[in-house]
């Protein structure tokens, strides 16, 4: 967990934008840690190819210097692949994570920073959506009221992973690398990655993404990018019915992500490391060239259904948690 505040920083860092395909909230906030290690991106229009628009979660730990860099720079990686405009769009993303880690390890003093960080991000283009994800930040679909999986994270204790980490001469202890790290892919941590007889994608620790591609067709409704400070006080059907309940009652979308960080925030720095991490969210709301007012309209109906399995609630736990009452700082929409 590192270490905690007496008191959390519910100060936000909270913006809006939209054009004719989205309306998208996000925040971030601090809480009970003692620095800001988060970061994230969301570019409705790319420099590179405007017709595309890209968000990315970036969950750092060590500090904040390889989130912050991925935050500013990943996405044009990803553009300067020559598959991007090419053949495919998945294997510039898949590419363009292991250049990033190269750029980094091989210049300035990257290599002998004990600093990584996550990256879940996700990228729209031609009604096609990409999400491509190193490390435990998250992103879910709700798609046609049903909740869809759009990442896995990446955690020591998946058997492919402790294959691959015992191949790369490292052990898994109490479910974390080396009993250090509690992820077992990520950009930056060049400590895991020094094994000079073995490519990129086999390190200990390795920054080569999962790439999901799916078709957007008119019944996707929004996205949730978000890090682990969510997804470990909350799961994937519960986030999903919590900002689908908030858009059918009219909120708009930085609302939610603000109200959705106070839901997970610990009441005190003493929960078990539940709620006390920093938490980003990222929330990107389909309009499909309609209003929000039409997406509103059309959430009015059931809850989220996690595929076959119907969720339906939160639950009556986490109903009962009251929203704490934040300082809030808004900021505008920064487009990187």
């Amino acid at each position: 967990m590192g270490q905690s505040l007496s008191e959390p920083i519910t100060t936000k860092d909270t913006a809006r934008c939209a054009n004719a395909s989205f309306l998208v909230g996000s925040s971030c906030m601090q809480g009970w840690r003692v620095e800001m290690e988060d970061a994230h991106t969301h570019i409705l229009s790319l420099p590179d190819d405007p017709p595309a628009a890209f968000f990315g979660v970036y969950d750092g730990h060590g500090g904040a210097a390889v989130s912050k860099f991925a935050g500013k720079h990943l996405h044009k990686f990803i553009t300067n692949r020559p598959e991007y405009f090419g053949s495919s769009i998945e294997l510039a993303m898949k590419r363009a994570f292991l250049d990033f880690d190269r750029e980094m390890l091989h210049n300035g003093s990257w290599g002998e920073q004990m600093a990584g960080s996550t990256a879940n991000v996700v990228l729209i283009k031609d009604r096609r959506l990409y999400c491509a994800n190193a490390g435990d930040s998250r992103a879910i679909a709700s798609v046609g009221g049903m909740m869809r999986q759009l990442s896995v994270d990446h955690k020591p204790g998946n058997e492919s992973e402790i294959k691959r980490i015992v191949a790369g001469g490292g052990r898994v202890e109490n479910n974390r690398v080396n009993g250090n790290l509690a992820l077992s892919r990520a950009l930056g941590d060049f400590m895991y990655k020094r094994n000079t007889s073995m490519k990129p994608e086999e390190q200990i620790v390795t920054a080569d993404p999962d790439v999901l591609c799916c078709d957007i067709g008119e019944d996707w409704e929004f996205v949730v990018l978000a890090c682990d400070g969510i997804w470990d006080v909350m799961s994937s059907p519960q986030v999903a019915d919590f900002v689908r309940e908030r858009i059918a009652g009219g909120m708009q979308p930085d609302l939610i992500c603000e109200q959705l960080m106070d839901f997970c925030l610990a009441p005190t720095a003493y929960n078990y490391g539940l709620g006390g991490d920093n938490m980003t969210v990222i929330l990107v709301c389909f309009l499909h060239g309609k209003s929000y007012d039409d997406l509103i309209q059309r959430l009015g109906g059931p809850k989220i259904a996690n595929f076959e399995t119907p969720v339906g609630d939160i639950g009556p736990d986490l109903k009962k948690k009251p929203l704490n009452t934040p300082n809030v700082s808004k900021s505008n929409m920064k487009h990187a």
